[in-house]
């Protein structure tokens, strides 16, 4: 499995950099993990946005979904002839914005139920509900050839569940958007947490993404790796980081 980071900003662009994006590759099967801003033009730099295979939604915030419309046009605007309709994955708990998943013939939402193992391609998919002020799933993706693990927090609080959520995990992504001293936030992880949880769960590479524009970005790594003891393997995310797990 590679995974690679498009875009890993909390909230908003900024320095030419998008927000939360992520390519999910294996076997030649292409899963985009949420669509925030500069998603397309950094898919574009990898493969043809019109050949991925499926996309999949932890939640409908603007910063992880602000590029999933233009996608949409692309497939409708782009192609000589007509190409398949575009399954997005979604839940449908917001029936507005999965409503709008679907675009006849361009593209077809597709509900999860979180309760449930969802089977996309070379991925199963188990989900459990974040911390967040709106409904939020972080997806533990098992490669199923391999039992590679991937785990993305999506945005969230901390939260005990998600220690077992994560553990052996062989990949976590997660939104660790401040620094130590904002723990029990309501919406997003502190270095502490992250860096807790990481040791905790058992993870081998950890990335800090979702991350905030305003703050030492060096120190919120130094202060993760100071609770995991550096004993996991750490990045701050950026822009075509690809990891192989």
């Amino acid at each position: 499995m590679e995974v690679t980071v498009l875009g890993f900003w909390g909230g908003f662009p900024h320095k030419n950099e998008g927000t939360t994006s992520y390519l999910v590759e294996s076997d030649g099967f292409t899963l985009l993990l949420d669509a925030g801003s500069s998603t397309l033009i950094q898919l574009e730099k990898i493969i043809d946005p019109l050949k991925l295979d499926a996309v999949i939604l932890t939640h409908y915030h603007h910063d992880h979904i602000a590029d999933l419309g233009v996608l949409q046009y692309l497939r409708q605007l782009k192609p000589a002839s007509p190409v398949p309709e575009l399954s997005i994955y979604g839940h449908s708990e917001d029936k507005f914005h999965f409503e709008s998943l679907t675009m006849p013939t361009i593209s077809k939402g597709i509900a999860y139920d979180p309760k449930e193992i969802l089977e996309i391609g070379p991925f199963q998919i188990t989900f459990i509900k974040t911390v967040h002020p709106v409904i939020c799933y972080a997806m533990r993706i098992v490669e199923k050839e391999t039992g590679t693990v991937f785990v993305f927090t999506a945005d969230t609080g901390y939260f005990e569940e998600l220690e077992i959520f994560c553990e052996g995990a062989d990949l976590l992504i997660t939104d660790t958007y401040f620094l130590e001293g904002m723990e029990n936030h309501h919406a997003h992880l502190t270095s502490k947490e992250t860096g807790l949880l990481a040791k905790k769960a058992g993870v081998k590479k950890l990335v800090l993404s979702h991350l905030r524009q305003d703050i030492d970005l060096e120190l919120l790594k130094k202060q993760t790796e100071d609770y995991h003891q550096q004993s996991i393997e750490t990045y701050l995310a950026k822009t075509q980081l690809k990891l192989t797990v």
